[in-house]
């Protein structure tokens, strides 16, 4: 397998023995460019998959209409708020501090585990 230009080395042994990779992805210009570059990457290995679209609201909509076109699971969208960013500026992981969070990731890798990925988990 060649991988596509731009994935290094690095990206496929780390996802070279997974049982299903979980894309994270910006919904801007460069977070699109670089998830359709890790797409291909967990295609070409034959690797389940689903997404998760990062600071959700701060671009456009382009990496949701992708997934929604081509049938791709996006698994959680985490929105562009303040507080997560505060958060994490400060080593605080925003699932101890924001109710409900951990409930979805929870809900979010149990539905990776059962097979039923399909739905969107919004904020």
């Amino acid at each position: 397998m060649i991988p596509p230009p731009g994935v290094a080395c690095p990206v496929i042994a780390a996802v070279g023995t997974a049982d299903y990779c979980v894309l994270v992805t910006e919904s801007t210009p460069f977070g699109f460019h670089d998830f359709k570059l890790a797409l291909e990457v967990v295609k070409l290995m034959k690797i389940p998959f689903g997404v998760v679209i990062n600071r959700d609201g701060l671009g456009d909509s382009r990496v949701e209409a992708f997934c929604r076109a081509e049938k791709i699971p996006v698994l959680l969208k985490i929105p562009n708020d303040m507080r997560i960013a505060r958060l994490y500026s400060e080593g605080i992981p925003f699932v101890e501090e924001m109710p409900g969070w951990k409930d979805k990731f929870a809900a979010m890798f149990k539905a990776i585990e059962s097979g039923s990925e399909s739905g969107v988990m919004n904020a």
